[in-house]
């Protein structure tokens, strides 16, 4: 029997207790452009009512982003989250609601999935986490009809869209200590891995580059909601909050949409990522 293998960092990171914040109103973690999700849709070939799986689906933000879309509301006959965080599955079930869905656990190697049940595989900011590529591209061509494909979906700063996002994430990231995070690009090796090669076909990728709306708040609860600040004692991260208002205060490159209210421009971009099953 295969054990299913978590990152230590995101275990710790986004386990019982560390949660509310990454969900909360006005979110650390910001949904997902609707051009995003209705592109995955377009992806899609199968007919509706589509069979979804969810790989890491954490506390349901991109699962309530999909369910309300107009493409994707009424063309979902089940949507199985998988996610493998006690702290992040009792979230989910806190906030997403809807007879259609289930959130049990499981990881990219071990989905409690049937043969060949899934139109779609959806992963949203999750996939960095992957530890075995190889061995999760085999999973994913066990689950998938034929012709069925992942999606895989990264919301994250832009930091080429101002110059303050770019010191703030240089200030953030010393902490990562090794954690497998989307920049560093290291996902893509699953691409030349003999299970995908042998299941599906060559990716696909787009890029959809943007602005959201931005505070201190905002961006100081989005630096904290990450698992490697989320773990730190209360001297350093207090530290970290610090450190991101004065990058924020300075403001390099910060346009402003609403000085007395203090908001500006937070840029984002979003990464789609598609793999179809041969």
């Amino acid at each position: 029997m295969t054990v299913p293998i978590v990152h230590q960092m995101a275990q710790k990171g986004f386990g019982v207790g560390t949660n509310e914040l990454y969900d909360r109103h006005a979110p650390a973690r910001p949904s997902f452009p609707p051009a995003t999700i209705a592109y995955i849709r377009n992806s899609v070939r199968g007919s509706a009512p589509l069979n979804v799986v969810e790989i890491g689906s954490g506390t349901g933000i991109f699962t309530r982003a999909l369910l309300a879309h107009p493409d994707w509301k009424d063309a979902v006959a089940e949507l199985r989250a998988i996610e493998p965080s006690e702290g992040m599955r009792a979230q989910f079930n806190k906030t997403t609601v809807d007879e259609r869905v289930t959130c049990i656990e499981g990881t990219f190697d071990t989905s409690p999935v049937e043969d060949g049940w899934a139109d779609v595989i959806v992963i949203a900011q999750a996939f960095h986490w992957c530890p075995d590529y190889d061995t999760a591209s085999r999973e994913f061509a066990r689950i998938l009809k034929p012709d069925g494909v992942v999606a895989f979906i990264w919301n994250l700063e832009d930091r080429d869209g101002a110059g303050w996002v770019a010191q703030m994430r240089d200030r953030i990231e010393l902490h990562e200590n090794g954690t497998p995070q989307f920049r560093l690009m290291l996902w893509r090796a699953t691409f030349d891995t003999p299970s995908y090669k042998e299941f599906f076909e060559p990716p696909t990728e787009e890029v959809w580059t943007y602005n959201l709306l931005g505070s201190e708040k905002i961006v100081v609860d989005r630096a904290c909601s990450k698992s490697y600040v989320a773990v730190l004692d209360d001297e350093k991260k207090n530290r970290v909050v610090e450190d991101v208002k004065a990058i924020i205060k300075k403001g390099e490159g910060l346009v402003w949409t609403d000085k007395e209210k203090g908001e500006f421009d937070y840029p984002y971009k979003t990464y789609v990522v598609i793999a179809r099953k041969k």
